[in-house]
């Protein structure tokens, strides 16, 4: 894991610090704060024509019960340090106060896309923005880049878990 931290880390490195990409990248980190972004989302989707406001309730309680699992329990069984920093950062950025292990950015993002790609054509779009997301927290290094790919991968998990405990309603009672 140490290796494959490091090769990451170093191909990031090359790029980091790119002015474009600091903004776009902070401000992805900063969006998933507290799953920002997919509130703001799954709220605009709730307001189709197709869509009903339970469907943003259902993603919030889906990320809920994520986060709930993810900053609790199963980042204090890892417990692991957060990458070093020394340099002054770009742009301003929230300090989580949760261990690194795994990225609950990743997780969220891959949950709330999962969740919210359910019988929507713009899944692939949903995707492209959470790993966005969840990459920004390797570019900003907050993160390990072991820990974007855990937490990555636990959010597709729950996001598939979540689908099947609470399915859509069919697509002729969606009103």
């Amino acid at each position: 894991m140490a290796r494959f931290d490091s090769a990451v880390e170093r191909r990031v490195d090359r790029v980091r610090g790119n002015p474009h990409l600091d903004r776009v990248m902070y401000a992805a980190s900063a969006l998933g704060d507290f799953s920002l972004i997919w509130h703001l989302v799954s709220a605009t989707r709730a307001l189709a024509p197709d869509r009903r406001p339970e469907h943003a309730v259902r993603v919030a309680a889906v990320l809920a019960v994520e986060s709930a699992l993810v900053n609790g329990p199963i980042k204090n069984l890892f417990r692991r340090h957060r990458p070093a920093w020394e340099q002054e950062r770009p742009r301003r950025l929230r300090r989580p106060r949760t261990t690194s292990f795994p990225s609950g950015h990743a997780s969220a993002a891959m949950t709330a896309a999962g969740v919210l790609a359910e019988r929507d054509p713009l899944g692939p779009l949903y995707y492209a923005l959470g790993a966005v997301v969840a990459s920004s927290r390797v570019y900003v290094k907050i993160h390990h880049p072991s820990d974007v790919v855990a937490g990555a991968l636990l959010g597709v998990a729950l996001a598939r878990i979540a689908r099947r405990v609470w399915p859509l309603p069919d697509a002729g009672r969606a009103r």
